[in-house]
């Protein structure tokens, strides 16, 4: 964990500052961390959070309007997951290529088009990830080229069908209710999307 950069004004009422720390765990994935800090009213505590290298997850829209995600298991939670196609960064590795790779190895399509969405953090209070959210279209199918040990099966569904499984709670993925519910903004044009071609949304 960074110290914090430029501060807002009035946010350095709320900001802790790392006094020391040590690693309890690092494995391949993560790194578990437990650290000491100052608290802005000048006292100490203990903070237990994990450091991730962040992900990149894509919304892939087909011509016809329906969506393209993957059905896979989720051993910490012990259940099978309906998510957007989505995976961790490697080293060195920008988003859109992270976003590109994913797309391709977990549901074999590619893209002509790519549009950012945003950044998510979906544990923030144990866990550093970022999570950014890319749209994609114009695809084109492919073979999958799965990793050695993983299982997914893609599905093809509308919103309607993504938003009626949320309503029925059978959607828990945090990051799949969130990319769904950008998805309707920007078809409702309530949120901006600007599509580029693969070399120019290289560059932004």
């Amino acid at each position: 964990m960074a110290e914090p950069g430029a501060v807002p004004p009035g946010d350095d009422m709320l900001v802790e500052h790392r006094l020391s720390g040590q690693t309890l765990l690092s494995g391949g994935f993560l790194e578990v961390r437990r650290d000491r800090v100052r608290l802005p009213d000048g006292g100490t505590a203990s903070r237990e959070y994990i450091r991730h290298g962040g992900a990149v997850a894509v919304i892939p829209l087909l011509d016809d309007g329906r969506l393209v995600l993957v059905r896979q298991y989720r051993y910490p939670l012990g259940k099978v997951l309906l998510e957007w196609p989505a995976g961790k960064l490697d080293a060195g590795e920008s988003q859109l290529a992270c976003a590109m790779r994913e797309l391709q190895e977990e549901t074999g399509y590619s893209a002509r088009e790519w549009a950012y969405g945003g950044e998510i953090h979906n544990a923030a209070a144990y866990s550093s990830e970022s999570i950014w959210l890319w749209f994609a279209r114009g695809l084109r199918a492919g073979p999958a080229r799965l990793d050695p040990g993983e299982f997914v099966q893609t599905v093809l569904m509308t919103a309607d069908e993504l938003e009626a499984l949320d309503l029925r709670g059978e959607l828990p993925d945090v990051k799949t209710q969130v990319g769904l519910a950008w998805l309707r903004r920007a078809l409702l044009g309530t949120r901006p999307w600007h599509w580029h071609g693969i070399g120019e949304a290289a560059c932004l």
